[in-house]
């Protein structure tokens, strides 16, 4: 068992990462975000369509890419400049060998969803892979000091980077082209940034004798990785075949805006989780519920209330021609907050040396998924959101008990760190609808002003009375008053 004053300086370097990576992941979000929603405008949906069906084959080899192997070195007791150098040369060589794949795969790609441009936008995108060694590594180096200021300043002059990019783009008559030149720049802003906050080595070793425990490790988390593309991407793979470009463009932008919270701000979180878990693993379900808590007091109003506002939201935020979007986010909401829970357990039995279980979950989570989404696509779009809601229910179910039984958690102990914040995101959400439902005609932007500040403060009250403890937890955890702990609800 750690000692209290440990315990106490780990839960202060969390608390700082958590302040650092998640601020970070909100300036970067904000940037990226007033770009996208310009960019979004300017493009058409058959623009994202094409994106989208480049991005399958990108997200597949992106698992095989070797964060696994780095993410293996923040759980070293010790790590010297050898080690690192053989990480780099294994990261190089993998990411060298993708970049070929996909070059001459591009082809392939291309004639499985007929559309010709996607060959030449995946040649290009090749690219992407020759910076990954420079910010996987790096990453990593940081990540076991638990130094998350440094990676937050590079990400945010790197969003910088691929926002201008992108305006410039959009702006001069890119199309498609804009969406693949972005990330280009971004990543490589990234990469240099990366190496030179954390003084990481730029120069490899090709002799591996000593590194096949990190191999292995990370050989899972891969592994882990490419069944969590199929669970994914599945539905991007089907929906290519048979939906049109347009309305694939309009369904994978309706999926981007209802998985934001999950997609850009929880993954942050659980690189804050995974390094702190694995410096005191013993704290098991206790830190694990703390996470859960604090994640889902944000988590689920904000799904509730996307659900809710959503036809004033949507013409507001990407303009009229996305109106098909509207009745998609509604069910959405539901399924990203089963996922935003579903996803916080991995962290958590890695940490615990048992990668195992998330290559488990993601193996069954990948037929779960492709077979929902085979079913729903019979309905065309909301077919394909419904069998979201359906695929997650199961999954989250699944990953709950099969993770729980590692880590030592509860159900009883789950229900208490979801139901107040459930309850309250539910009438916060019954209490917007009425407003906007009696409220007089008025321009959408009108609306969604007076709709978003009544429905925080009726979420805020809702939860002051149902759990003020909730509230109390979070102030303290942000403001780290008298650096105490908050009293983690019973678990084991």
């Amino acid at each position: 068992m750690a000692e209290p004053g440990t315990t106490s300086s780990l839960a202060a370097q969390v608390r700082t990462a958590v302040i650092w990576r998640s601020g970070s992941q909100i300036g970067t979000q904000i940037v990226s975000w007033a770009s996208t929603l310009i960019v979004i405008r300017l493009l058409a949906p058959q623009d994202y369509g094409l994106f989208a069906m480049a991005q399958v084959m990108l997200v597949l080899l992106n698992t095989m890419n070797g964060y696994g192997l780095a993410s293996a070195l923040i759980r070293e007791a010790e790590v010297t400049e050898e080690r690192l150098r053989q990480t780099l040369g294994m990261l190089m060589l993998l990411n060298g060998g993708l970049a070929l794949i996909q070059f001459l795969a591009a082809p392939l790609v291309a004639m499985w969803f007929e559309q010709p441009m996607v060959a030449n936008m995946l040649r290009v995108q090749s690219l992407l892979y020759l910076a990954i060694p420079f910010t996987a590594l790096p990453h990593a180096i940081m990540s076991r000091r638990m130094d998350f200021r440094r990676p937050a300043q590079v990400r945010l002059v790197a969003a910088i980077a691929g926002a201008g990019t992108a305006l410039t783009g959009a702006l001069s008559g890119w199309g498609v082209w804009t969406l693949v030149c972005a990330p280009l720049v971004m990543m490589f802003t990234e990469a240099i940034g990366m190496t030179r906050a954390a003084r990481a080595p730029i120069r490899p070793s090709f002799r591996f004798a000593g590194a096949g425990h990190i191999a292995g490790f990370g050989g899972v988390m891969t592994a882990t990785q490419l069944f969590w593309f199929v669970q994914s991407q599945a539905d991007v793979m089907i929906a290519g075949r048979v939906l049109d470009p347009h309305s694939l463009g309009v369904y994978t932008t309706g999926l981007f805006l209802a998985q934001l919270l999950a997609a850009k701000f929880v993954p942050p979180i659980n690189e804050v989780a995974y390094a702190a878990y694995s410096r005191q693993p013993e704290l098991g379900a206790t830190a694990l519920l703390a996470t859960i808590r604090l994640v889902m007091l944000i988590a689920l109003p904000a799904y509730a209330g996307l659900a809710v506002v959503a036809p004033v939201l949507v013409p507001v935020l990407v303009g009229e021609q996305w109106h098909e979007i509207i009745p998609l986010l509604p069910i959405l909401a539901g399924a990203m907050a089963m996922m935003t829970l579903q996803i916080l357990f991995a962290p958590a039995t890695n940490a615990r040396g048992v990668p195992m279980a998330a290559l488990r979950i993601n193996v069954i989570g990948s037929v779960v998924m492709t077979a929902a989404y085979f079913i729903g696509s019979h309905w065309g779009l909301k077919g394909f959101a419904w069998s979201w809601v359906g695929g997650m229910a199961v999954l989250t179910a699944l990953t709950v008990r099969l993770s729980g039984r590692i880590i030592g958690l509860q159900l009883d102990g789950l229900a208490r760190a979801l139901i107040p914040p459930l309850a309250a995101a539910l009438a916060m959400a019954g209490g917007v609808w009425l407003v906007l439902r009696g409220m007089p005609p008025v321009p959408d932007w009108v609306a969604l002003g007076i709709a978003v500040p009544i429905g925080v403060a009726l979420y805020l009250g809702a939860l002051n009375i149902i759990a003020p403890d909730r509230l109390a937890e979070a102030l303290n955890f942000a403001r780290n008053r008298g650096g105490n702990e908050p009293e983690p609800a019973p678990a084991e």
